[in-house]
């Protein structure tokens, strides 16, 4: 009778995090939006926003590996997913170097929050192959002004049960078109603290951890399936072997 409600209440709680800091600080997020030149200092802005949900929430985060971020390069940033709370811990893990969230299009619809969305982050719609063509249009657009792209290659978030679901093909096409190096990454901790069962979750640690990159130069379409699997073996192997 104690446990459900203190549930519910955190899980409101969640929601309070996220909308009222949209709200309060809509015109300077909306003035942000309004161009693709001002989308670094939107995601400085985002940054600051995922930080106050993560704190906000009791997470305490830490992270591990090496900054392996270079000033002027493009990459592909990928990791598991588990938990509505990725999305924030991403941000945070990537200092100093904006990226934008490749999601599924149904988030527009959520509102405030879906009409930023759907102007900062490239949209798809798995259900429609010309959407999926058109992500690695957008995504050149976005490399070739600097940023790098965020894909969780799973597609969406896997059964509870299910460790590491297989990975979709999108991230790896882009990074071999556009020889960027992949940046495998780990959160350990994501589901446990904050997952979709909706009567679950607690504040405590959310670890994540950045492995070594993986080069794509010189790989073609033909290696695709090859650099997936190698990916999705490094980030599997973080997973099965934590203590």
């Amino acid at each position: 009778m104690i446990k459900y409600p203190l549930y519910l209440l955190y899980r409101i709680w969640y929601y309070v995090l996220v909308f009222v800091p949209i709200v309060l600080f809509f015109p300077v997020i909306f003035a942000t939006i309004l161009s693709e030149k001002t989308y670094p200092l939107f995601f400085k802005i985002a940054r600051i926003w995922a930080k106050i949900i993560l704190i906000g929430m009791g997470f305490n985060y830490k992270i591990s590996g090496q900054d392996v971020f270079e000033e002027g390069k493009s990459y592909v940033l990928v990791a598991n997913h588990t938990s509505m709370t990725d999305i924030m811990l991403m941000l945070v893990l990537v200092k100093n170097h904006p990226f934008v969230f490749v999601g599924k299009k149904e988030l527009a619809q959520i509102p405030i929050f879906g009409f930023i969305y759907k102007r900062v982050c490239i949209l798809v719609d798995r259900s429609n192959s010309r959407s999926r063509f058109q992500v690695f249009e957008r995504a050149q657009k976005r490399i070739l002004q600097g940023l790098s792209i965020c894909i969780f290659p799973e597609g969406g978030v896997p059964e509870e049960h299910i460790v590491l679901d297989e990975f979709k093909d999108g991230a790896f096409r882009i990074a071999i078109e556009h020889q960027l190096p992949i940046v495998p990454m780990v959160f350990f901790d994501n589901k446990k603290r904050f997952s979709y069962t909706f009567f679950s979750g607690s504040p405590g640690k959310m670890r994540a951890k950045i492995l070594p990159i993986i080069p794509t130069k010189g790989k073609t379409l033909n290696d695709k399936n090859e650099l997936k699997q190698q990916t999705r073996i490094s980030i599997a192997f973080e997973l099965e072997n934590d203590e």
